[in-house]
């Protein structure tokens, strides 16, 4: 899960890490009484969850003078679809250079992984590979108490030494708060020394409740409601569902998919042993979102009977049309359950997905 800017600079600041002077704003007005404490000129900030809000207008430069006037326009903007809801208003800071600075997980090693860079505030990505040597890095175990001062000499090289400390603490974050990214870009250097500009903390999803939070607010409803019935489900930008049993065949079925030139709206995996009110609640999430034109359920029954899976479709009534593919367990009950009712069985997963790709074009 994401936590916003505000909510990941107060864990930084925790482990010791320098953020600016700021104030989190829940209406304009707010403001008012809180400028004093940020000095003459200021950042405003939309706390969204999503990327490039700097160039869809959700960071603005103030002053005393224009304050509240552009945190009250802000409040009234929406950022690639999200309303804005809370600012942060932040000291602006006299950045004199901008530093890169990362750990995530690296999965080829099971380590985690610091990048730290001179060139901060930029697309890092583009960075390394069009400039190798510009991007350090360094694997560390996460059972290490801390980066070990030698590794710390290797990432920070020209940078001040005070860097090496930002990282420790970074590290110590990442470790304790079962991060996947902890990231401050840019890193700043200002006369009053080194600041986390920026901040961004993603939190593992199974490690929720460990760390406190009820709630994933990465969600959409429909992920949630997959959740309380103990879907495998993630939404996607297509318009042709998915429902199959097992991972693997769910995700061939989606490779499938693309391969037709299709898109899949999303990935659902009602797991073994569906019966028919399950395949019912996974039809009809799959059919509540708006972009799906037809739905595809690919199904083998071992453990689940093709007949309780035929019932289970017929039961959820969508409106979309749905084809099937069923083998296994009682696969002629289900057939013959599903053509009784004027539903489309196809004999395999090839041309069940065909005649979807062919259906939505």
């Amino acid at each position: 899960m994401k936590i916003l800017e505000h909510e990941a600079k107060a864990v930084f600041f925790t482990y010791g890490i320098p953020v600016p002077k700021r104030v989190l704003l829940r209406n304009p007005g707010e403001l008012s009484g809180r400028m004093g404490e940020l000095g003459d000129e200021f950042v405003l900030k939309a706390q969204v969850d999503v990327g490039g809000r700097g160039k869809a207008g959700g960071i603005l430069m103030a002053d005393r003078a224009t304050g509240l006037q552009l945190a009250g326009e802000l409040f009234t903007k929406t950022i690639k679809g999200v309303p804005v809801r809370e600012v942060l208003a932040e000291e602006r800071l006299e950045i004199m250079k901008e530093y890169y600075l990362s750990i995530s997980v690296d999965r080829s090693t099971r380590h985690a992984l610091i990048l730290f860079s001179e060139a901060g505030g930029i697309d890092i990505e583009a960075l390394a590979r069009d400039q190798p040597g510009a991007v350090r890095r360094a694997s560390i175990p996460v059972l290490m108490h801390d980066v070990p001062p030698f590794m710390l000499r290797d990432l920070v090289g020209a940078a001040p030494k005070e860097v090496g400390g930002i990282i420790n603490g970074l590290f110590h974050a990442f470790c304790e708060k079962d991060a996947l990214l902890a990231e401050i870009n840019p890193l700043v250097n200002t006369p009053s020394g080194l600041y986390a500009a920026d901040a961004k903390l993603i939190i593992d999803d199974n490690a929720l409740a460990r760390q406190g939070i009820t709630q994933n607010r990465d969600l959409t409803d429909r992920e949630r409601e997959a959740g309380r019935h103990g879907f495998s489900y993630v939404e996607l930008s297509g318009d042709i569902g998915v429902i199959g049993n097992g991972a693997g065949l769910t995700m061939a079925t989606l490779d499938l998919i693309e391969y037709y030139d299709g898109r899949a709206a999303n990935f659902l995996d009602v797991g073994g042993g569906a019966d028919q009110e399950r395949v019912m609640h996974a039809v009809r999430l799959v059919a509540r979102d708006p972009s799906v034109k037809v739905i595809v359920v690919n199904l083998l029954g071992g453990i689940t009977r093709c007949d309780e899976v035929a019932r289970g479709i017929i039961s959820a009534a969508v409106s979309q049309p749905v084809i099937v593919r069923l083998a296994g367990t009682n696969e002629e009950e289900g057939r013959d359950i599903l053509a009784g009712s004027g539903y489309r069985m196809m004999d395999s997963m090839e041309e069940a997905v065909k005649a979807a790709v062919g259906s939505v074009q």
